[in-house]
Order: structure tokens, then C-alpha cells, then sequence
């Protein structure tokens, strides 16, 4: 899922505690040889090559992540849209020193994504109605791998535990010992702000888009935004904290997407949901219905946009 996966767990038994984490690790690899869409024997390479104008059946863990993938694509209207691989896959292409795409190979791939052309169907198919149509799980996958991954703790008899992929997306169980919840610290690329959050049962997940590229004067990345067909130009970092990594991995892509404006609207008709945006020049919009986000030293972060001297 290119990213490094820790877990740390308390149980009275240090040896149960090794055995869950191991069985927490493999099902993290189980779930990335389904989801991966840099293996082309994946289920989520066979359905992006099988699935046009066929309904392809596929197993139940990739069933439950698109049909997530799609809850979101719907409630941004689209910003956030899990059909974006063929474009994102331009893009790679130029970063591999293909070259930039022309105004009309970005216009040619655009048309093939659109997160209405996919259907499922309960329980377990689903069908592409585009020929050219591809899935990317790259915004949801890693943090369903959490959730998946946490669960498993639980089924063995884990209350206590950290899983984090990345940093980029972390789901605390419990607390430490002697601890009411986990602090976790998020991203903060002015370096002004240490952006905290004390979790419980709960995660967060954090999206920024990648460093400018050497393509020309274009600033590339791996977020391309479906609207114009192009990297994302945001200097933004955001930080969504939920019930569950699935979600806060896939609400942390949206809301980037989305800036501040439309992406506070879309939080505050969710429930159990925080988030923070942070720019370089430490300009900060929040917006909270869930876990509170403090600043370090315990001051709590701005309702309202800011601007940290």
C-alpha cells in the first residue's frame, strides 16, 4: 500500500499481544493483494481489466471498500471520485518522463472517469458501464487495511492498541496504560501550530499533496482533481479525525479536494467528524463535530479561520 505499517498493543501477556499483532500484519497483506493496483493478479486489477459492461463478481473486502469509495464520491458530487485511475495513471506516466499530457490526452482520459458508470450489486458484483472505466483505491484502501487490521486485535482479545499506516492514517483502541486516550500529533507544514488530538476508538488521517515535480513549470502529484483533470494546486495539509480509519482516510482526500469552504458544509453534516486545514504560512480553518483538535500547550484551535503570527 507504499506506506509502513506499525502497531503497538498493551495485554497482560506480552507473547499474546506478539501473536495478535503478527495476525493484524497478515491481514493487512491479505488485504493488499486484493487492493493493490500495482499487482496485476490483484481482484482490483482483474476488475479493473473485466468489469465493462460485465458484472464481475469480486470478494467481499473489495466489494465493502468501493461501495465506500462511491459513498464519498457522492457526497463531494465528485471531487472525490474513486474512477480517477485513468488519469491518475497519465499523470504517473508523466512523472516516469512520458511528458506532459496534452490539453487533448487529459481531455480524452477525463471522459472515462465518472463514479456513476460503476454498479453494484449486492452482495458481491459489480459492473462498469465505460470501456475505458478504472478503479483506484488509493484514498480509501489503506484505511480500511487499518480498520480490518483492528478489528482482528479486537477478535483476539486486544483493548489497547495503535495501529498507524504511515503516519498518514492512525485508529487508536483504548488508551495507554494510565492514559485517558491516545495523543497523536498531525501535520503541520508551517511548524508553528503541533495540531494534536486525543483518540479513543476513533481515527485520524491526514492528506497533503506531493512537492512540485521537475515536469516544466507544472507542479505535479499524486492528487489529481477530477474537475480539471490535473494535479490538485493546495498547500494546504488536512486532518480529518472519525470513528473509523476507512473513513477518515477517505474524508481526509475529499476534504483536500474540497478546500475549506465546501469541506466544512460537508463535515458539519456528518456526525462524530473533525478537521483542520493548516497551510505553510500557518492560516488555519477548523471545523468540529467530533473530537476536539487542540493546538500544542493545550489552547484550543480557532472555530473560525486564523491566521498564527
Amino acid at each position: 500500500m507504499g506506506t509502513v505499517f506499525e502497531i503497538a498493543a498493551y495485554d497482560q501477556s506480552p507473547g499474546h499481544a506478539t501473536d495478535a499483532i503478527e495476525k493484524a500484519f497478515q491481514e493487512i497483506v491479505r488485504l493488499d493483494d486484493l487492493l493493490s493496483d500495482y499487482k496485476p493478479d490483484s481482484a482490483l486489477s482483474t476488475l479493473n481489466r473485466s468489469a465493462h459492461f460485465h458484472a464481475e463478481k469480486v470478494p467481499s473486502d473489495l466489494y465493502q471498500v468501493i461501495d465506500q469509495a462511491v459513498r464519498f464520491s457522492r457526497l463531494s458530487d465528485g471531487k472525490f471520485d474513486v474512477s480517477i485511475a485513468p488519469l491518475v495513471n497519465l499523470w504517473k506516466a508523466a512523472l516516469r518522463g512520458e511528458g506532459v499530457p496534452s490539453p487533448a490526452q487529459q481531455e480524452k482520459v477525463r471522459s472515462c472517469v465518472g463514479y456513476e458508470k460503476i454498479e453494484l450489486t449486492p452482495p458481491d458484483r459489480i459492473s462498469f458501464h465505460s470501456s475505458c472505466l478504472q478503479l483506484d483505491l488509493g484514498a480509501i484502501g489503506k484505511g480500511y487495511a487499518v480498520d480490518r487490521a483492528a478489528e482482528v486485535l479486537h477478535s483476539l482479545g486486544i483493548r489497547d492498541a495503535l495501529v498507524n499506516a504511515g503516519g498518514s492514517t492512525v485508529f487508536a483502541m483504548g488508551s495507554p496504560p494510565d492514559q485517558a486516550a491516545w495523543l497523536v500529533h498531525l501535520r503541520d507544514p508551517s511548524n508553528k501550530i503541533d495540531p494534536q488530538v486525543m483518540l479513543k476508538d476513533g481515527s485520524v488521517s491526514t492528506s497533503e499533496q506531493t512537492a512540485p515535480s521537475l515536469l516544466g513549470v507544472v507542479s505535479a502529484g499524486h492528487i489529481i482533481d477530477p474537475d480539471t483533470g490535473m494535479p490538485l494546486r493546495t498547500a494546504f495539509a488536512v486532518s480529518a479525525v472519525s470513528r473509523t480509519a476507512t473513513e477518515s482516510d477517505a474524508l481526509s482526500t475529499t476534504l483536500l479536494l474540497l478546500g475549506p469552504l465546501k469541506g466544512k458544509a460537508l463535515v458539519n453534516n456528518m456526525a462524530g467528524v473533525s478537521a483542520i486545514w493548516i497551510s505553510p504560512e500557518a492560516h488555519v480553518e477548523t471545523v468540529s463535530g467530533g473530537p476536539q483538535i487542540l493546538f500544542g500547550g493545550g489552547l484550543n484551535a480557532p472555530s473560525q479561520s486564523s491566521k498564527i503570527p
